[in-house]
């Protein structure tokens, strides 16, 4: 998952994460008023908000964006028909009316959503927002020039598949209909219960047919959100954004919006931004980071230091760090070779490896521990903190391994503690335990991406992670447990190469329930059985540990991004 102003379950699984999900208790930072707030009083508009990022808010378009409920930075300017909760925790995994008066209504098995737009949406140059421009930058989202979005809607509405967006399709896409200003209307080809979050995606913002500039359009999209870009240097290095003056907050009661301007910095050193939001001189005392966790070490420093300390967020995102077999490779054909190795894993070395309990959390299930999956507690092969060996060598003498084995495990040689050396020494050195040897295969990330994710080349077993989409078992069962969603040539994220029509039939099931917490317990229901087959060994969950400035107040951190929502930030 890539997580920063941009959360992409395709990139977090091909392990370029920015950040690093859950725990009993969700943990949100403090709110105004709390210790750490950066001073007492009530927030009020005004001021500059600093952001200090390693990597550039890329491809400033919405139909290039990729996000997670809208996005950090992008949801300041563009707003989609829902939104997340604005919430701190649990709370926030909601999902909640944008520029829509509501949530869509379903029909026909919830293949036919409708929406209805507010009253009185206005751009920032004061032209009014219709459902014409939603339904046309869902359409520039299918050209080739424009990739890099959410796949969800070429796979979901009726002739997506066939669409190559406005540039070189003549007419529009059908399946979307707009019979009036107010109203819009989406046919999918199967259901669809989640809509309403896939809803909150960039694709999903208004743009007007008559301002498009295809790919020149990221220099100046315009706003339908509380602020504006006036500035965009070097692909979105630097980003100045400034207020929209168009924009109402009695239409929008999701984001606050105080202060005047948000000035956006990348391009800098994970430890410099550390630093400066350290030290919290001049304007780094009004800065935040969307994109920057503190690292074992300097949290270690920032704990000693009681003013450091309470302006340190703590944040929860659905993210699972875990062990991944292919069935196909011998000897992890053999289910009891899994299940060995199940046994005898040492999370307590795992969660250190990982930077601590402070940044880990042990897992046993493969949904994270957040109600909105439906997180539903099991663990079939009981290792307990720090690994069952002796059960794991009794599984190998079943499995005709008496002397024990020798295997490979591939990992990345990136410095991340999710899939780098750290974690894998520590993986190998609780399976020697077992009498089970590890051999170390490091390769360089986007050699580790590749293999990892080719259905030809696989490797045995290996390090992997995954993040959701948004805050569902949805998009974290089925990308990696569906059988039809094995892909052959191209990126492949069933690694278990899972085929299972009982399965299958169930993820369609739910698919179709519009009760959300109803379809959370089936997911549930579902982890605990594809678990028995010990296709993965689900390892920890990353807790997000971040600095901002000690004149920051308002600091919320809702259990969906799991990191500090710019919208809800004050700096006076």
């Amino acid at each position: 998952m890539r997580h920063s102003s941009v959360i992409s379950r395709r990139v977090a699984a091909v392990s370029v994460s920015l950040v690093l999900a859950s725990g009993v208790v969700a943990c949100a930072g403090p709110k105004d008023g709390d210790a750490g707030s950066g001073g007492s009083g009530k927030p009020a508009k005004g001021g500059t908000l600093t952001v200090l990022n390693r990597d550039p808010q890329a491809d400033f378009d919405p139909a290039r964006l990729y996000t997670s409920g809208g996005g950090n930075v992008p949801s300041l300017v563009f707003r989609t028909l829902t939104t997340r909760n604005r919430e701190d925790g649990a709370k926030g995994t909601e999902v909640v009316p944008d520029l829509a008066t509501g949530l869509g209504k379903p029909s026909k098995n919830a293949t036919v959503w409708t929406y209805t737009l507010k009253k009185g949406l206005k751009y920032e140059d004061g032209s009014p927002i219709t459902t014409a421009d939603i339904k046309y930058g869902i359409e520039r989202s299918f050209a080739a020039e424009l990739s890099g979005g959410a796949p969800f809607l070429r796979d979901w509405l009726i002739g997506g598949a066939d669409y190559e967006g406005p540039y070189k399709s003549k007419g529009g896409l059908d399946s979307v209909e707009t019979p009036d200003e107010r109203t819009i209307v989406f046919h999918l080809n199967k259901p669809v219960g989640d809509f309403d979050y896939v809803a909150t995606q960039t694709s999903f913002a208004p743009v007007p047919k008559s301002k498009d500039k295809g790919t020149k359009y990221e220099e100046h999209p315009l706003s339908s959100g509380p602020y504006k870009v006036v500035e965009n240097e070097n692909d979105g290095e630097r980003l100045r954004l400034e207020r929209n003056p168009h924009w109402s907050a009695k239409n929008d009661r999701e984001r606050k919006a105080y202060p005047d301007v948000i000035d956006v910095r990348s391009g800098l050193d994970s430890s410099v931004i550390n630093q400066r939001l350290s030290a919290s001189q001049g304007a780094d005392a009004a800065a935040v980071t969307t994109d920057t966790n503190l690292g074992p070490a300097e949290l270690a420093k920032v704990t000693g230091d009681k003013e450091l300390a309470s302006h340190v967020g703590t944040g929860h995102f659905g993210y699972t760090n875990y062990l991944a077999f292919n069935p196909k490779v011998k000897p992890f054909d053999d289910p009891k070779v899994r299940q060995a190795i199940s046994y005898a894993v040492d999370r307590s070395s795992v969660v250190n490896a990982a930077g601590g309990s402070s940044l880990a959390e042990p897992a046993t299930t493969y949904l994270p521990n957040q109600k909105s999956f439906g997180y539903t507690k099991y663990d079939h092969f009981p290792a307990g903190p720090s690994g069952n060996p002796k059960k794991a060598r009794e599984l190998l003498k079943e499995a005709g391994h008496k002397d024990g084995l020798t295997i490979t495990l591939t990992h990345s040689n990136a410095k991340d503690f999710e899939t780098s050396p750290e974690i894998a020494t520590a993986i190998q050195d609780a399976l020697k335990k077992a009498g089970i040897t590890v051999k170390l295969q490091g390769l360089e990330e986007n050699d580790y991406s590749d293999k990892t994710h080719s259905a030809k080349d696989e490797p045995g077993l290996f390090l992997a992670h995954w993040g959701a989409d948004w805050p569902s078992g949805g998009p974290f069962l089925a990308p990696i447990f569906d059988g039809r969603q094995i892909v052959k040539d191209g990126a492949n994220f069933n690694s278990g190469f899972l085929n299972d029509k009982s399965v299958n039939d169930e993820i369609d099931e739910i698919n179709k329930l519009t009760d959300l917490e109803a379809a959370a317990k089936r997911w549930g229901a579902l982890d605990k059985k594809i678990g028995e087959k010990a296709l993965t060994v689900p390892l920890f969950h990353p807790v997000y540990k971040r600095l901002y400035g000690k004149d920051v107040k308002n600091v919320v951190i809702s259990d969906w991004t799991g990191v500090l929502d710019v919208s809800q930030v004050a700096v006076k």
